[in-house]
């Protein structure tokens, strides 16, 4: 039996799932604006813990990488990091906008919410492709849309309406589908998680000259 453990805080929420190859044997979700950091690893051991299970008994790890909040992406990812290498284990990190569009027919439009009436979009199944990227809601294109097309994801309905598409739930919860699709690359040689950000943070550092230090002499 493989035993993924797989887990989310890339918008405000914290959710964790363990997939055993064939289903989710624990889960949790949690919404939350504030205390991700606080929170995720006594919900990652809860979850463990529901299925009678511990650290040891991981084989791996799957994680969400964005795109999303800037500080949430950068927790999870972080905490995939350190476990990985504390428990020998490989972290696969997962884009949340393949993770939306887990197991729904094609053609398919990932829509996640952004700030400021924009969305992350990314395509599955669609003519010409669409990467992943960010975009306002109101200058989507009408070529986008295509007969048969479904969006899914939080930012669904609003791009749907635009497009005049039909708008739909994600199958599973973030942390479900992450889990889902690590188990299916944990095998294969992949590099460490990174962070999909599609926009520059909003506590950017400036990018004024630091100002010069005069001695006292």
């Amino acid at each position: 039996m493989t035993l993924i453990l797989g887990f989310d805080t890339s918008a405000a929420h914290v959710g964790a799932a363990l997939f055993d190859g064939g289903d989710v044997i624990a889960a949790a979700h949690e919404d939350m604006a504030r205390g991700q950091a606080e929170r995720l690893m006594p919900l990652l051991t809860e979850v463990l813990a529901e299925a009678g299970l511990g650290w040891g008994d991981l084989d791996a790890l799957g994680v969400g990488v964005g795109p999303g909040n800037f500080t949430g992406v950068r927790i999870s990812v972080a905490a995939a990091r350190g476990l990985a290498l504390s428990l020998g284990i490989p972290a696969v990190g997962v884009s949340l906008l393949e993770a939306a569009a887990l197991d729904t027919p094609g053609p398919v439009l990932s829509c996640l919410t952004a700030p400021r009436e924009q969305a992350y979009v990314q395509s599955q199944g669609m003519m010409p492709d669409i990467h992943a990227q960010l975009v306002a809601v109101a200058d989507i294109p009408p070529v986008w849309s295509q007969p048969g097309l479904t969006c899914v994801g939080s930012a669904a309905e609003a791009v749907a309406a635009h497009l005049s598409a039909t708008s739909t739930p994600a199958r599973y919860a973030p942390a479900s589908a992450v889990a889902r699709i690590a188990a299916s690359r944990w095998r294969d040689p992949l590099p460490r998680p990174a962070p999909l950000y599609l926009k520059p943070a909003d506590a950017a550092p400036s990018r004024d000259a630091p100002p010069v230090i005069l001695d006292d002499a």
